[in-house]
């Protein structure tokens, strides 16, 4: 099982935004840990607005969300396929559980976790026990991350050894860098492509060529973060494009602006590139 991860790998602007606002992520409870990653806690208190940005990662979150002058609420967020942009402003809090991609199924079996992929949807039918107060009103991060443990286990998740493959395959996708053909991976893990890409709908919410570009993008923006001197050839040929300009491309649609720009002014991101998403 991989460790929680302690990069910033998705957010845009990753300096700013942990200069505008305090976010953690601890972890859940022992018994969760094979499904949830990690808990994040994010709260602001800002003079003026500020909007994050973040390339979403390949996982289902549950956010517990209150801002200033509206009524808390809970909402299911499946996986966002462009820029997530949220624009914070005021006081509030935010509370959300990021799923291991794979890993929410076994909470939600009734329906293929494709179903919820580009929703956010307030879930108040979907998941009954949720207590926002509990998760959000506390200051005391302990009783916040407790409340979450006692949301999550209520919902008893069953054992699903096919949300157990999933897990294992897009983690294989996450730390190998090898992986470039779903073809090739597929072939290698003993399945047909229709299969792996059914088991990748029904378990993950997107399919495997997906989680491979996306997976390749979170590295491009994280190099563009923190070195200027990247060598934009090389490193499109270390992920697997067939040139620069594929590579490109891809940063360009996702984030809204070239990576070399970007390598520049983390700020020059495009917010209208999309607005759906997490962190």
């Amino acid at each position: 099982m991989a460790a929680p991860r302690r990069d910033t790998r998705g957010i845009v602007g990753a300096e700013e935004f942990l200069a505008r606002v305090d976010f953690r992520r601890p972890e859940p409870a022992e018994a969760l840990r094979r499904h949830v990653e990690h808990y994040w806690l994010i709260d602001w208190d800002l003079r003026e607005p500020y909007v994050s940005h973040v390339v979403p990662h390949p996982s289902v979150h549950i956010v517990f969300q209150q801002f200033e002058g509206q009524d808390p609420f809970v909402e299911v967020a499946g996986i966002q396929l462009g820029l997530f942009t949220q624009k914070l402003e005021g006081r509030g809090r935010v509370c959300g559980i990021k799923f291991r991609p794979g890993g929410f199924r076994p909470f939600a079996p009734g329906q293929g976790v494709s179903e919820w992929t580009g929703r956010r949807l307030h879930s108040p039918e979907a998941f009954p026990t949720a207590d926002l107060e509990a998760v959000l009103t506390p200051d005391d991060e302990d009783a916040r991350i407790a409340a979450l443990d006692t949301f999550l286990l209520s919902l008893a998740p069953r054992p699903d050894p096919q949300a157990d493959l999933a897990m294992a395959l897009v983690d294989r996708i996450r730390t190998d860098r090898t992986i470039r053909r779903v073809a090739d991976f597929a072939r290698a893990e003993g399945m047909s492509v229709r299969l792996l890409q059914r088991l990748f709908a029904g378990h993950v919410g997107v399919g495997p060529k997906w989680v491979i570009l996306r997976y390749r993008i979170h590295e491009a923006l994280e190099r563009a973060e923190t070195d200027t001197a990247v060598d934009w050839a090389a490193l499109a040929a270390d992920l697997g494009y067939a040139d620069q300009a594929h590579l490109v491309r891809d940063f360009t649609a996702t984030v809204g602006v070239p990576p070399t720009a970007y390598a520049t002014n983390p700020a020059a991101a495009n917010p209208a590139a999309s607005r759906s998403g997490t962190p």
